[in-house]
């Protein structure tokens, strides 16, 4: 006779707490590929809210567009693809090799885009759309809980009780409620980087327009990501998103005016990117590592910034938050009926260790590098980017890492 502690995991009342990317893709992959689950998704904005006109941008990874197509909530339309990725060095550079640059292109890999740049409410409308009809096709099994904030949630032997308004008990909590590093309560491992985020856009003239560029300074890294053509402005002129990573003690951005702004980045940049001829209003926060040592602790699992916020030095939060979803999701349908859910969720945390620790330790050390002050840090870091596109099959294998993660 079977433990009164296996639970067939097709069979389990899901709570999912957060409306964001990585939650919607959970619930929604979890409503096809547990047929016999509930899930309930809770979350404390209001249906009334236009998610759609939120114009932050993200970069997603090939993987990443590859799970959001399967679920059918794919914006082609409004994502641009990124086609290279060029990694570079602000200079003094690297001896007699000038200038060294990593170019990863899509066309070398063999993909047809290495990623691709949306505004994150392009990404989370689908979801929600597709979402609502579901449940719209079977509300006593999907449920919506818009406008509806978690209070609290307590684990409960083998369940997880939520209060939101009323205590509930549900078999599983997702936790997906994610917000920035300066807003959250810290969590087991956190660092204060002293670091900066500056974030906008800019006007190019010249430049490919399907390239991501990040170019490493004594500040920080800087980003640009490619916008949409339907960004474009007049003149040939095109748009990318700005990502700034400065010092916040010695902050070489927040006394300037646009004007100023605007050249010293033209100095910064390389000449790749093109011509910077505009930079818009920029809106500026605090950056920090704050993450859970587990992603499961009872019956609550924590995925996306829940579970760890990273830098934005490598662009790979949002889609290690995906990677999290899906692979819970696959683990809860995969398992036998005769294997009681803690053993689940235990292997599940084995099998995401890799790829998890592996980005925060990746995105980590990059971080605190920005404020080591050792002689010759600069052309170490040259070699190693001359080095890396040197070697084809390293470079090959940090594409696939950056597209799929570890796997």
């Amino acid at each position: 006779m079977a433990n009164d502690a296996a639970v067939s995991p097709k069979a389990l009342e899901l709570a999912v707490i957060g409306a964001g990317p990585a939650g919607l893709a959970l619930a929604l992959h979890a409503a096809r590929a547990l047929p016999r689950a509930a899930v309930t998704i809770f979350d404390a904005r209001s249906l009334e809210v236009d998610i759609g006109r939120d114009p932050r941008t993200i970069a997603l990874s090939l993987g990443s567009v590859l799970l959001l197509q399967r679920l059918q909530a794919w914006n082609a339309d409004r994502a641009q693809p990124i086609l290279e990725v060029h990694v570079s060095q602000q200079p003094p550079n690297f001896g007699a090799l000038g200038e060294p640059a990593l170019r990863i292109r899509a066309s070398e890999e063999r993909v047809a885009m290495l990623g691709a740049v949306l505004h994150y409410g392009e990404v989370v409308a689908p979801l929600q759309a597709a979402w609502l009809a579901a449940a719209e096709l079977e509300p006593q099994r999907l449920r919506t809980r818009f406008g509806t904030p978690v209070a609290a949630l307590k684990n409960i032997g083998e369940g997880v009780e939520i209060d939101a308004g009323i205590a509930e008990r549900f078999d599983l909590a997702i936790v997906a409620e994610g917000g920035v590093f300066s807003d959250q309560a810290r969590k087991a491992i956190a660092h204060d980087y002293r670091q900066t985020a500056w974030v906008g856009t800019v006007e190019i003239e010249g430049g490919a327009e399907a390239t991501a560029f990040e170019r490493f300074t004594r500040h920080g890294p800087v980003a640009l990501l490619p916008l949409k053509g339907g960004d474009a402005v007049e003149g040939g002129r095109h748009r990318a998103a700005l990502v700034w990573c400065v010092t916040a003690d010695d902050d070489p951005v927040r006394d300037l005016d646009d004007a100023q702004r605007l050249t010293v980045l033209a100095s910064i940049l390389p000449a790749a990117a093109g011509r910077l001829v505009g930079v818009s209003a920029l809106k500026h926060f605090a950056l920090g590592l704050n993450a859970e040592r587990t992603l499961v602790q009872g019956r609550t699992v924590r995925i996306g910034n829940a579970a760890q916020t990273l830098h934005p030095v490598a662009g790979q939060g949002l889609n290690l938050g995906l990677r999290d979803s899906f692979e819970l999701v696959h683990a809860l349908a995969a398992a036998p009926a005769a294997i009681d859910l803690d053993t689940v969720l235990r292997r599940l945390e084995w099998k995401r260790a890799p790829d998890r620790w592996g980005m925060i330790a990746a995105t980590d050390f990059l971080a605190r590098s920005f404020t080591w002050q050792l002689p010759g840090l600069g052309a170490a870091r040259g070699l190693g980017l001359a080095s890396l596109q040197a070697l084809a099959p390293l470079k090959s294998a940090i594409a696939r890492q950056m597209m799929f993660g570890t796997r």
